[in-house]
């Protein structure tokens, strides 16, 4: 593990320092090649970093595939004398709805768990059924209340913003009617939850 943590540590470094694309002095022999410019996209302040047994690049793709305006900024592969074959996915940078994320393919030391979750806030019930059916998909798993397990054991949140804004009018009794429809659900019904909330 401690040349994968050196090889995610030299491509984490290299954008912190404003490094557009790595050089060849960057690329050591262990850390393979690098595919993509590091700068395409600004640095956030904190940036989700998914670790996969050996399918990183594939959930980075089919992530990719669901969400408008994405794409993947950059990509990095394993080289000579590293814990991978040569050539194997190492670490990539994609975008959704411009939001950055980064996926490392480490081996089977850790786990993802619904402990950590990602949250896509719908405006619209045909927005929910979008992400719902897409994340699913191929082998994922509805949980309860909204979220859901990916094929690769990512889990989500698909809520709609009504929840927020009906819980922001400070109601109490009628948020409460609300939640209780929601604890009931799977996928998130808008309609059933407004209902619910209204009485």
């Amino acid at each position: 593990m401690p040349v994968v943590a050196d090889a995610v540590m030299l491509i984490v470094g290299a954008r912190k320092r404003g490094i557009t694309c790595l050089s060849k002095s960057d690329r050591g022999s262990q850390y393979g090649s690098h595919e993509g410019c590091l700068g395409e996209i600004s640095v956030q302040k904190i940036t989700p970093f998914l670790w996969f047994d050996n399918n990183a690049e594939e959930a980075m793709n089919f992530y990719v595939s669901i969400f408008k305006n994405s794409r993947v900024v950059n990509s990095s592969r394993y080289g000579e004398g590293s814990p991978m074959p040569k050539g194997t996915f190492m670490v990539g940078t994609f975008s959704l709805n411009g939001q950055e994320f980064m996926v490392l393919n480490g081996g089977p030391h850790y786990k993802l768990t619904p402990a950590f979750s990602l949250m896509v806030n719908c405006e619209t019930q045909e927005e929910i059924d979008h992400y719902w059916e897409k994340l699913i998909a191929d082998g994922g798993k509805p949980i309860q209340c909204g979220w859901l397990e990916d094929k690769f054991g990512v889990s989500w949140q698909i809520v709609p913003t009504l929840v927020g804004e009906l819980i922001g009018k400070g109601d109490a009794e009628k948020t409460n009617h609300m939640m209780q429809a929601l604890w009931g659900m799977v996928k998130l019904d808008i309609a059933a939850l407004r209902k619910a909330y209204e009485g």
